[in-house]
């Protein structure tokens, strides 16, 4: 699908030279290979004023970048469970205050980590169960095995899972595993990044009675047109997907072990990390989330709900510098809050940048990145295909380069 300019950047308040720049600054990554290629789109009022692209889906095999490159989205898929998870959540099915054990057996009497190696961890009973809300919010307990900060990361590892899972793992034995584990401390207590959101996808297919690809398609991707955005890559695609790159003595390498499990549907379907989409296919989602939960005449959630996702759940109103232990992150934390499925910028001076507070979005782990700005009614998009995405500060980049351009 083409990227299609719908209204001349001028004409919105935004300087199409101070535009321009992105192009510029992003180039200079190619250039000197720390990045094989990157995309970016640019809308305000849900019109699309400007994108621009450079660099290689492939660097090796000279395929560059163009408007319908797709992309592997990783945690970018998290805003999507989160949002099937409220369509849910609207329709009666549960209620956010809801103990997961309700549907989950194996969360009942959750235990959290004390102290000890991970091959005899001592544990003591949790004070709070794991809810709903937590889940959404990511102060559930759970954690990655690839955080590697933590006695109970080590444990999800053991178990087989990493960046990857256990070959032939399926959701329901995963979300088993996980909460068969310690949390990491009493939920509602603290924030760290985690399964949770995968966890969500495993109640998303109890509350629905259909698997998580097929609610997708039927609830949220067929309705959106969003034709491009799948959980694999089937082969009259394949060209068109971006290799995976992963940093080495300064530059980008391909990582062809990993980039290839696109191409076989998944035996588990990561509500957390799982997608892959087309810059195209995610700005109408992120289009939908700047009409209030509505495009085009399909509303796949109401106004309210989307605006109780949209705010700050931390307790106190803290922010992620304070409240979260020191795990993966992919978004800077000072000023920034957390809602139910999204992050938010709560104190701009305090994230020392040019974005309004009330933004929310979040990013992915190949460096790519989306936002929604409500007040400036601005949604950007930046696709590129790195791990890890903590490499280059890109994100802060992209910030500062998109609101030095408003000038209205």
């Amino acid at each position: 699908m083409a990227l299609e300019v719908e209204i001349e950047p001028s004409e919105v308040g935004l300087d199409p030279q101070r535009l321009a720049r992105i192009a510029t600054h992003f180039d200079a990554y190619v250039e000197d290979r720390r990045l094989p290629g990157w995309l970016a789109t640019v809308s305000r009022g849900g019109q699309l004023v400007w994108t621009g692209r450079g660099g290689h889906r492939d660097r090796e095999q000279n395929l560059v970048v163009e408007d319908d490159t797709l992309w592997r989205i990783y945690s970018m898929t998290k805003p999507l469970t989160s949002i099937a998870a409220m369509i849910l959540y609207e329709e009666g099915h549960f209620d956010l205050n809801d103990d997961v054990s309700r549907w989950i057996g194996e969360f009942a009497q959750p235990r959290v980590y004390e102290s000890g190696p991970a091959s005899a961890p001592v544990t003591i009973p949790a004070t709070e169960p794991v809810r709903v809300a937590h889940l959404l919010s990511h102060m559930s307990g759970l954690t990655y095995g690839f955080n590697y900060t933590h006695p109970v990361d080590a444990i999800y590892r053991e178990k087989g899972y990493d960046f990857g899972w256990p070959p032939g793992a399926d959701l329901a034995r995963a979300v088993s595993d996980w909460a068969q584990s310690p949390l990491l401390f009493t939920p509602g207590t603290k924030w760290n990044y985690s399964v949770a959101t995968d966890v969500l996808g495993r109640l998303v297919e109890i509350w629905s009675g259909q698997s998580l690809d097929r609610f997708f398609r039927e609830r949220i991707l067929d309705p959106l047109g969003m034709t491009d955005t799948d959980w694999w890559c089937p082969p009259e695609k394949a060209e068109r997907l971006a290799q995976i790159y992963v940093p080495s003595n300064g530059a980008s390498v391909p990582f062809d072990q990993l980039g290839r499990h696109s191409f076989t549907f998944p035996s588990m379907l990561g509500g957390g990390g799982g997608l892959i989409s087309s810059a195209a296919d995610y700005q109408r989602f992120a289009t939908m989330l700047l009409g209030g939960g509505e495009l085009d005449g399909v509303r796949l959630v109401s106004s309210r709900t989307l605006s109780l996702m949209v705010e700050n759940h931390l307790p106190e109103d803290r922010d992620l510098a304070s409240f979260a232990i020191d795990s993966f992150s992919e978004s800077d934390f000072a000023g920034v809050g957390f809602g139910l499925g999204f992050s938010v910028v709560i104190d701009r001076r305090a994230n020392r940048s040019l974005v309004s507070e009330g933004t929310f979005g979040w990013g992915g782990a190949a460096s790519t990145v989306f936002w929604v700005d409500p007040l400036e009614e601005l949604t950007v998009g930046f696709f590129t295909q790195l791990l890890p995405s903590g490499t280059y500060p890109i994100r802060r980049e992209l910030q500062r380069l998109v609101y030095a351009s408003l000038v209205d």
